[in-house]
């Protein structure tokens, strides 16, 4: 007859969003800690954030954890579902280190094979059911239009002040990626939503936080009469992931959006001196992966062609 063990609570062991917080500070690379901090503050949020990490130990700390992460992650692409799996399994080592930890709460979750994805835009009308949700926020409508519309990383979207931006031209200088000092451009949808999200603010972050910053930052990161703070990425990307959701293929990343964009101005005729100026990139050889036709596109394209569709 097999011996039942009963688990002890393990002595000094800081609750779930504690050991998280412990975790990312260690994690020099900003981006890499962004992106772990959306499944880490996801488990927090289950858990709830005061739960001791003790409640991962044994077969039914297991369990619970494949079941949670099955549930929120499952139907999501297999990169990003490893991404999530790597985030978590980062951190378990982590605190398996610090003795805060006995075993290996993620072994029922196995990683996904990946294929390659020539599929990974989101089809326009899939886009556009998103942005047009009359339920959808108007700060989170006005940065997710933004993104599509601007082609632009969303971290260059949300370093974003009011006081730079050019409403009357549509358009504002961003710093890309490394540095380099760039203007970005949009269309109509944004340009009516821009000035109804500032509501008359000269100054300040353009997207915040619903509530006042409860930590201290730099002044440039607050707006001076609301209290509110910038909106970080870690909070635009689950704002993003629980917006698309329920759409197909959701739930979709961030990094689609823009993905997006550059392949539907490929297939509307955008040449490439004008990808590369959209997109920020200098190499062609990076833009090309997203210049690649989507299957909509496609399939346009070759009703166009046929002989008997024209005779019709």
């Amino acid at each position: 007859m097999a011996t039942v063990h009963r688990l002890t609570p393990r002595v000094g062991v800081p609750g779930v969003d504690a050991a998280a917080e412990a975790f990312l500070a260690t994690i020099a690379n900003r981006n890499t800690a962004k992106a772990y901090a959306i499944a880490l503050r996801a488990l927090a949020a289950e858990l709830g954030a005061d739960a001791s990490l003790s409640e991962l130990e044994g077969e039914a700390g297991a369990a619970r954890l494949a079941d949670w992460f099955t549930a929120r992650w499952g139907t999501a692409a297999a990169a990003t579902f490893n991404a999530r799996k790597d985030a978590l399994g980062s951190a378990c080592a982590w605190w398996l280190d610090q003795d805060w930890l006995a075993g290996d709460p993620l072994r029922r979750i196995r990683r996904r094979r990946l294929t390659p994805d020539r599929t990974r835009a989101v089809d326009r009308a899939h886009i556009e059911t998103l942005l047009t949700d009359p339920g959808l926020p108007l700060r989170e409508k006005t940065l997710f239009r933004l993104l599509y519309e601007s082609a632009a990383r969303t971290e260059e979207v949300l370093a974003l002040d009011a006081e730079e931006l050019d409403l009357r031209n549509r358009r504002v200088k961003v710093r890309r990626k490394g540095g380099a000092a760039d203007i970005i451009v949009w269309r109509t949808a944004t340009a009516r939503l821009l000035p109804r999200l500032l509501d008359g603010r000269r100054a300040g972050p353009v997207f915040l936080t619903d509530r006042r910053a409860r930590v201290e930052l730099p002044p440039s990161d607050i707006d001076s009469v609301s209290g509110r703070a910038r909106l970080s990425y870690r909070r635009a990307a689950e704002l993003f992931e629980d917006a698309t959701a329920g759409l197909p293929g959701g739930p979709w990343t961030l990094h689609q959006l823009r993905h997006s964009a550059l392949t539907h101005a490929a297939e509307d005729g955008a040449n490439t001196s004008t990808l590369l100026a959209y997109s920020g990139h200098t190499s062609v050889t990076s833009l090309a992966r997203y210049a690649r036709v989507s299957p909509e596109a496609l399939a346009r394209w070759q009703a166009g062609r046929d002989p008997a569709a024209r005779r019709r």
